[in-house]
């Protein structure tokens, strides 16, 4: 079995989300690349440093970006090839920005949603009103929606956790429309 189908594999015996294995699969294929396609086997901790170093100081990178990276990486060896790694000695660490989150107000999100319509527009009010993850939204089904409670089941969501959210009162017509047309 080729390596980027061992190291699928293994994240779906794992349970990890789809958009975690395509991140790992992407930073692995990087990482392969970066050292001439040289089997990961034959590299140490030292061609990893170089590596995550490289994020940090050629592709100026974010530091949450390149943790990512780093994660796949020992993912990788740990997991898949079952190679524990030492200390990765000296890497260079991209910095994290200091800087407030951009959260919309009120308005402005009510701005966004006016230029919306149709089953984007209810997703976007379903994120925004019930705080659902996207891939959570988009994985919505009927049974999880209680009317009567005013909830939302979240089922296997981060973490493969489940869990209950509320369901604005205001989007209770547009859902119950919604699932009449379909």
């Amino acid at each position: 079995m080729k390596l980027l189908d061992q190291v699928r594999s293994i994240i779906r015996k794992k349970h990890y989300s789809i958009r975690t294995e395509e991140a790992y699969i992407n930073w692995i294929k990087r990482y392969i690349l970066f050292h001439n396609k040289r089997h990961p086997k034959d590299l140490d901790e030292n061609d990893i440093s170089r590596f995550i170093s490289h994020l940090a100081t050629d592709l100026n990178v974010a530091a949450s970006t390149q943790n990512q990276a780093l994660n796949a990486i020992v993912f990788l060896y740990k997991q898949v090839l079952g190679i524990e790694m030492g200390d990765f000695g000296q890497m260079e660490r991209a910095k994290k920005p200091v800087k407030l989150p951009v959260v919309l107000s009120k308005e402005e999100a009510r701005k966004v949603l006016s230029f919306m319509t149709g089953d984007c527009k209810l997703m976007a009010q379903l994120l925004y009103g019930s705080g659902l993850r996207l891939m959570e939204c988009v994985r919505l089904r009927v049974q999880d929606i209680d009317f009567e409670r005013s909830q939302i089941t979240v089922r296997d969501g981060k973490g493969m956790k489940d869990r209950v959210t509320l369901l604005p009162d205001q989007l209770k017509p547009f859902l119950d429309d919604h699932l009449k047309k379909v």
